[in-house]
Order: C-alpha cells, then structure tokens, then sequence
C-alpha cells in the first residue's frame, strides 16, 4: 500500500497523468492504474526504471514508511540525452528535405562516368572525330567536377545533420508523446515508402533492358548509348529508394528500431569503418589501374563490379556481428 501511495506521490509531483506515466514506463495505464491502488505490484525491473524515472532511489521505493523521497545521486556526464517533442519534429522535417539532396547526390555519382564512356567509344572509332587523349581528359575532368559537387552534397548534408548525430552514437530517450508522434508520421508514410521501394524496384529492373537492346547491334557506339541510359534510368531507381529510406530510417532511429535498436548500432560502427576501407581500396585500384593501362573506357567496369562485391562484404559483417552479439 506504501509503494501505491509512493508512485501516486511521484506522479502528481512531476504533473503526470497515469496514461503519460503508463507511457514512459512502456506499459498500459490498466497496469498503472493496479499500481496505484495497490492491486499488483510492479516487478522489480519496473522498480528499477520508476526508480529511474523520477529520480529517487529503490531503497526509498521498497521502504514500508511514507517519507521524504531520497532523490539518486546523477552524475551529469552519464546522463542519457532526452528527446523532445521540438527535436523530434525538427529532425523529422531536416531528414525529409535532406532525403532529396542526398538521392540527387548519389544519382550525380551514378552519372559521373557516362561521358568518359561515350567519349571513350567515340575516341575508337573508325574515324574518330576526338583523340583518344582528348575523350580522357574531357571525360575524366566532367567525373571529377560532378564527383566534387556530389561530395560538397554530402558535407553539406553531413553538416546539417550534426546536432543530431547523438541518436546515432549515444543512447537517448525520448520525451512524453514523442514515440506517439513518430508512430502516427510511421504509420502515415508507410504506404508512400512501400510504393517508393516498388518503384524503384521495377525501374532497376527494367533499366538493362536498353543495354540488352543495344548489345544486339554491332555499332559500339550504340551499346556506349545504351549504357548510359541503363545507368540513368538506374540512377532515377535508386533515387526512389534513397528519398524512401531517408526518411523511413529517420523513424525508425527515433524508435530505436528496425537497423537502430542497441545491438545494431554497435555493429553498424564495425560496417561503418569496413565500408569506408572498401571504397578507398576500390577508388585506388581504379586509378591505379586507369592510369596505367590508360584504358579509361574499361576500367569504369570496377565500379559495377565493387557495387555487387559490397553486399557480399556487407553479408560477411553481418555474420560476424551476430556472432559478435551471440
């Protein structure tokens, strides 16, 4: 009956109804509600987070005397960040605009080698109307120009998204109604991000079928078009899936679910660093290669290549990580 009086305190003190009670403690409000008027007592790991919640100790909780609440003692540097109704909102409407700029940047990446191609096939021809020095120069100043501005995309993208790395690589909690509201925008998106993802789907799909068209021909020209507009119109697929993702993955991240509940925030770190080792490596034998053979228009096969061996190696962190987690 003491601990009933003890949470029934604790809440008035803190302005809390039982539903925002009940929400915080991830529970429904029936089961506050026993609480309270002493029906059940709540288990121990609920003690531990009512403990924690209102900041008195369990010893103060557990007494059988109605007293002065012991208040813990909180050291401020491990203090789990909050997050509240503001933050949430805010990095909701920043992930959304900042979906487009990144699936615009990666779509620039996807572009970058196509005129080294083209002018690789026109170099070759028959009577080539450029030199072969000439296409390799053009072509390879038009990749690094868009590359570069692909990049400035991302800084920029990474720069605005800054106040809120914290929710990648702290633990954090969130703030009365924040999990409501994020769930209702979750719910509201769903169908929105099903029909991104089909989408996309069907344009990378369909996209080898120009390649497929132009490898019929002898005119190696054609096939160079061809693939250019394979690599397009996959461009605009991947494009769906990224301004979907974007977006869903900043749900998900308030939640702590899906590919961000605590186990796999601790292994995406590992997939983090294995990801940036890999394209440094690809990058370096592309121009390593490139520059030696100087046969531009083949060595653009790397990036296909490296695009399809990524997930093997993505595959492999994984079994490690749940190997890791086991």
């Amino acid at each position: 009956m003491i601990l009933a009086d003890k949470i029934i305190r604790l809440r008035k003190k803190n302005g809390w109804s039982q539903e925002e009670l009940a929400e915080q403690m991830n529970v429904s409000r029936q089961a506050v509600s026993k609480w309270e008027s002493a029906q059940t007592v709540p288990e121990l790991e609920k003690i531990l987070q009512l403990s924690q919640i209102f900041g008195v100790t369990t010893d103060y909780l557990l007494k059988d005397e109605l007293e002065a609440e012991e208040f813990l003692q909180v050291d401020s540097s491990n203090q789990i960040r909050r997050v509240t109704m503001s933050e949430a909102n805010d990095y909701l409407t920043l992930r959304k605009n900042l979906s487009l700029r990144i699936a615009f940047a990666t779509f620039l990446c996807i572009l970058s080698p196509i005129p080294l191609i083209l002018l690789g096939v026109l170099s070759e021809l028959e009577n080539p109307p450029i030199s072969e020095n000439f296409a390799g120069a053009v072509g390879m100043i038009f990749l690094i120009i868009v590359a570069a501005v692909a990049v400035c995309i991302f800084i920029f993208c990474g720069f605005k998204n800054a106040p809120y790395e914290f929710l990648e690589k702290e633990p954090f909690e969130n703030e009365y109604g924040v999990i409501g509201m994020v769930r209702e925008r979750q719910k509201e998106y769903r169908n929105t991000y099903a029909k991104f993802n089909m989408i996309g789907t069907c344009i990378c799909i369909l996209s080898p079928i120009a390649l497929f068209t132009g490898a019929f021909s002898e005119d190696e020209l054609l096939v160079a078009i061809m693939l250019a507009v394979t690599m397009i119109i996959a461009g605009i697929g991947v494009m769906f899936f990224i301004t979907a993702g974007v977006r869903w993955a900043s749900m998900q991240r308030l939640l702590e679910e899906g590919e961000f509940t605590k186990a796999e925030k601790q292994s995406s770190e590992m997939k983090s660093r294995v990801a940036a080792i890999y394209w440094l490596l690809t990058t370096a034998i592309y121009f390593i290669w490139s520059f030696s053979s100087n046969d531009w228009n083949k060595t653009w096969i790397v990036w296909p290549v490296a695009g399809v061996l990524f997930g093997a190696v993505m595959v492999v962190c994984n079994i490690f990580s749940d190997k890791n987690n086991d």
